[in-house]
């Protein structure tokens, strides 16, 4: 066996290559700074599609971008084929800062985060007055985590034809939040589209609401007819609506006034990631009552101002009542 001194002839030393290649392994990145700028529109099972310039290019997430997931709404830089041609794919290299987040949790003892949508300028909340019944409590939620990621919400009631919206508007009319109420004539005649439209013109614009209260729907009548997704029924026995929106997916207005992002239909609003600190800000209603508060109050105690405060007519008892079932909620997910 041949044996090397301490001073060998490298000329005898042949090299091992490496297992995965020749090329020596580095931590430098490249920063790719020509990358080209775009917007994810709809993510697909690890396929992301983009809007490029004017161009709609299919795209993947770079390796080292790890764990980190772009969503509907993003702001991404991206490098390789950006024709947009068949079978031509692109890699996303970077995601910007998000301006605003949605996010929520299959529940709220799931502590897996889903972000949304990312860079939304408000939420519109979307529920129908009958078939399937409004849920207060589900508004709630949606108005929680709007507050809490950066969004402005405004309401969206539909079927009004069913049944008047005094009762639900009253709820949340000391909120001063924008609202638009529609019935079924609206929709196929176009006024509802044209109102809501006043509340959409240069913004970005995601919409949430549970099953079958007529979202998809609503978001077709703003969209050209060639961007319309398809729609469900409310079944008649369960009052659910069946779920024909599966992916987020943002699509443009007419004349480049703005943006709609079309969510899935929720049947449930997790509130795992907002700390139970920050809950009472989506309650502006009650919120100057905390003032009186005992230190670190938790609002449903013998000592908390809000039952004063709510006495006096200052806010909806209901709304006290949909606070204190959210805090308990989150008091049960920190004792578990």
């Amino acid at each position: 066996m041949r044996r090397y001194g301490k001073h060998t002839d490298e000329d005898d030393i042949r090299s091992r290559p490496n297992r995965k290649g020749n090329r020596p392994r580095t931590t430098i990145r490249p920063k790719h700074e020509d990358a080209a700028r775009g917007m994810v529109l709809t993510v697909d099972r690890g396929r992301l599609t983009c809007l490029v310039d004017d161009r709609v290019v299919m795209a993947m997430k770079a390796r080292e971008l790890g764990r980190k997931a772009a969503v509907v709404g993003d702001r991404v830089a991206l490098v390789g084929d950006l024709s947009g041609d068949k079978d031509t794919l692109a890699r996303i290299v970077r995601i910007e800062g998000r301006s605003s987040v949605l996010r929520r949790t299959a529940d709220d003892d799931d502590p897996f985060e889903r972000v949304v949508v990312a860079n939304a300028d408000q939420l519109a909340i979307v529920t129908a007055l009958a078939d399937p019944e409004p849920r207060p409590r589900l508004i709630d939620r949606c108005l929680v985590a709007a507050y809490d990621g950066g969004l402005e919400p405004f309401l969206v009631l539909t079927k009004s034809d069913l049944a008047p919206p005094k009762e639900l508007l009253d709820l949340y009319g000391a909120l001063d939040i924008p609202h638009v109420v529609v019935n079924r004539e609206d929709l196929y005649n176009g006024d509802a589209a044209d109102r809501v439209r006043e509340q959409l013109h240069g913004r970005v614009t995601a919409f949430v609401g549970h099953s079958g209260v007529g979202k998809t729907t609503l978001v077709n009548a703003l969209v050209p007819e060639d961007r319309r997704r398809s729609t469900g029924h409310v079944n008649a026995v369960t009052g659910r609506g069946r779920h024909t929106t599966t992916s987020a997916l943002a699509l443009p207005l007419p004349d480049d006034a703005g943006w709609v992002i079309d969510t899935p239909g929720v049947r449930s609003f997790g509130l795992h990631h907002v700390d139970p600190s920050r809950v009472i800000h989506a309650f502006p209603d009650l919120e100057p009552g905390t003032e009186n508060c005992p230190r670190a109050c938790s609002h449903d105690e013998a000592e908390c101002a809000l039952d004063a405060w709510v006495a006096e007519g200052h806010a909806d008892p209901q709304r006290l009542y949909s606070l204190r079932r959210l805090l308990a909620t989150r008091e049960r997910r920190e004792g578990d």
